[in-house]
C-alpha cells in the first residue's frame, strides 16, 4: 500500500470501510454467506486481501524500534482498524438475535441456513472454468469427508480451549474467501453455537481463545490456503465445495427429530411415515428459497458493481 495513497484518504472513506464492516460482520454470523464475498461486492476485497498478506512479524520489529507511525501506516492500520469495528459491532449487537433465533424457532433457521449452504457451493463452482474427472474426484472427496467427520464426530464436541483455539485458526481462514462461510466451518465444526453464545454472554476466556487462533490463523494457515487456491484452483474450490455439499446432512433442519426416533428405535422413514410431513414443512421450504435468492442476489448484486466499474 503506497503512503501517499492512504495519506489523502479522508475521515469520509473510513466511515465508507466501516459500513462495509458492518455488512461483513452481519454476514459472518450466517452459515452459508461469506465476509469476503461482501468485501467482495463492495469493492475493498482487493486491499483486504493485501493488507492481510502483508503482516508479517517483521512489521512489529518497527514497532519495538518506537517508530510507530512507520508501523501504522505499513500495518494499513486505519484500513484495518475501520473495518474491524464494524465487524465487531455487528457480532456483538446481533449474535443474541441469532442464538435467541436458533432457540425459539429452531426448523425455519437451520432450513434457511441449509438454503445459504447448498447456494453457496453452487456460487463457488460456478467459477470452474472447465470440468474434469479429476475435479469431479475432488468433489465426491469433499463430500464424501464432510459425512465422516458429521458422522463419526460427537454431537458436542470439545469445549476445551485447544478445540476452540483450532476452531477459530479455521474459521479465519475460510472467512476471508467470497464464497465460502466461516460460520460454516464453525457449525461444521460444531462450535457455532457454542461461540455465538459465548458472544451474546460475552464469555471472554472463550472468545480470547477463538480470537488467538484466528490471528495465528490469518498470519500462517491463510498464506496456505492462498498458495493453493493460486496453484490448485480448480481442486481447491472443488474439494471445498464437496463439504459444503456433504456437511448439509449437519444442518438439516430437522436432525433434533430424527435423532430422537433413533433413540427411540424408529427409523427417520417410519418416524414421518407416522407423523406425516415434517413439521413446519412450508416455513422449511420457503426458508430455504429465501437462503438461496439471498446468495445469488449477493452474486447478481456484485456483477453489477463489476461492470459498473
Amino acid at each position: 500500500m503506497q503512503d501517499k495513497i492512504v495519506s489523502k484518504r479522508s475521515l469520509r472513506h473510513y466511515v465508507m470501510v466501516l459500513v462495509k464492516g458492518l455488512c461483513m460482520g452481519a454476514v459472518d454470523l450466517v452459515p452459508g454467506v461469506s465476509g469476503g464475498t461482501i468485501a467482495f461486492v463492495t469493492g475493498i476485497y482487493e486491499e483486504l486481501v493485501c493488507t492481510i498478506k502483508s503482516i508479517k512479524f517483521s512489521l512489529f520489529r518497527l514497532l519495538f524500534k518506537g517508530k510507530f507511525a512507520a508501523f501504522w501506516n505499513e500495518l494499513n492500520g486505519s484500513f484495518l482498524l475501520a473495518l474491524c469495528s464494524g465487524i465487531m459491532v455487528s457480532i456483538f449487537s446481533l449474535s443474541k438475535v441469532i442464538t435467541y433465533l436458533i432457540q425459539t424457532h429452531p426448523i425455519p433457521v437451520w432450513s434457511f441456513f441449509m438454503g445459504l449452504v447448498a447456494a453457496s457451493a453452487i456460487y463457488i463452482l460456478k467459477d470452474l472454468k472447465k470440468w474434469s474427472v479429476q475435479n469431479i474426484i475432488f468433489l465426491l472427496i469433499g463430500v464424501a469427508l464432510a459425512l465422516i467427520i458429521c458422522r463419526l464426530s460427537p454431537t458436542e464436541t470439545s469445549n476445551g480451549y485447544p478445540f476452540i483455539f483450532l476452531t477459530g485458526a479455521i474459521a479465519i481462514c475460510v472467512m476471508i474467501l467470497p464464497g465460502v462461510s466461516g460460520s460454516f466451518v464453525m457449525l461444521l465444526m460444531g462450535k457455532y453455537e457454542t461461540i455465538m453464545y459465548a458472544v451474546s454472554t460475552l464469555q471472554w476466556d472463550l472468545l480470547l481463545v477463538f480470537a488467538a487462533g484466528a490471528i495465528t490463523g490469518i498470519l500462517s494457515f491463510s498464506r496456505l490456503l492462498w498458495w493453493l487456491l493460486k496453484r490448485y484452483y480448480n481442486q481447491t474450490v472443488c474439494l471445498l465445495a464437496g463439504f459444503m455439499f456433504g456437511s448439509i446432512e449437519k444442518i438439516w433442519p430437522w436432525k433434533e427429530m430424527i435423532s430422537e426416533g433413533v433413540q427411540n428405535n424408529t427409523t427417520p422413514a417410519k418416524y414421518f411415515a407416522y407423523s406425516g410431513l415434517p413439521p413446519q414443512t412450508t416455513y422449511a421450504v420457503l426458508f430455504m428459497v429465501l437462503g438461496v435468492v439471498i446468495v445469488f442476489g449477493i452474486e447478481f448484486l456484485s456483477k453489477r458493481v463489476r461492470k459498473a466499474k
